[in-house]
């Protein structure tokens, strides 16, 4: 199934955009071992799996929807594993995955129905007692943020969605649909933070680790 139609503008924008939101190599190396299966779910151009990889995580795979993200990474990142996927599937076996990673991926799916079914998916790959981890964007309160929030509310079906002049459709989220979303993993680390977006600004933004007991 299909669920992000917004593959055209990636493809776009795939030579020269620049991701930010940080991994903490800390609090990965809490958790997970170095010989772990690691996905990166939505990877774009391989950012953070080049930096895992640099780390001494090279047992990983990375998805993107997006063909031109992932010719960007093969580029730039040839020793990485990088696939396009065109739908929520991955493509593991159920209980194999000890990690899924979930960088600025949430706010590129704009319904919930969509986000739950990718994190059904994650679920099901994941081993028992393997780990999600997600960073993303929270609703922001400041002016420009709200008043974009009520302009395409009714037009996109929720609060925080918003449009780019430059074609992006994106969403900030509502800490209690995140406790929803992410509700069957037992919560192993959470806490709010502030992010640079990729066009520069800053925006409130979340930090969430779950197991799957």
């Amino acid at each position: 199934m299909e669920f992000n139609n917004q593959t055209e503008y990636w493809d776009g924008v795939s030579k020269n955009k620049e991701f930010t939101t940080p991994l903490d190599i800390g609090l990965i190396s809490r958790y997970a071992a170095p010989g772990s299966l690691i996905v990166d779910y939505g990877c774009g151009y391989g950012r953070t799996l080049n930096e895992l990889y640099n780390n001494g995580f090279k047992n990983s795979i990375g998805l993107d929807i997006s063909e031109g993200m992932i010719k960007r990474g093969k580029q730039e990142h040839p020793h990485l594993n990088l696939k396009v996927c065109t739908s929520v599937s991955i493509d593991c076996n159920a209980g194999s995955v000890d990690l899924v990673i979930l960088f600025a991926v949430l706010t590129c799916i704009i319904d919930n129905r969509k986000q739950e079914d990718l994190i059904n998916e994650i679920w099901r790959v994941l081993k028992p007692g393997g780990l999600i981890y997600i960073n993303d964007f929270l609703l922001n309160s400041d002016k420009r943020n709200t008043n974009r929030y009520k302009k395409f509310a009714v037009k996109h079906g929720v609060y925080g969605a918003f449009e780019l002049p430059e074609g992006a459709v994106l969403r900030h989220h509502d800490q209690r649909w995140i406790e929803s979303l992410t509700a069957r993993f037992q919560k192993e680390e959470y806490y709010k933070t502030r992010f640079k977006t990729m066009n520069g600004n800053i925006s409130s933004g979340f930090v969430f680790i779950g197991r799957k007991n």
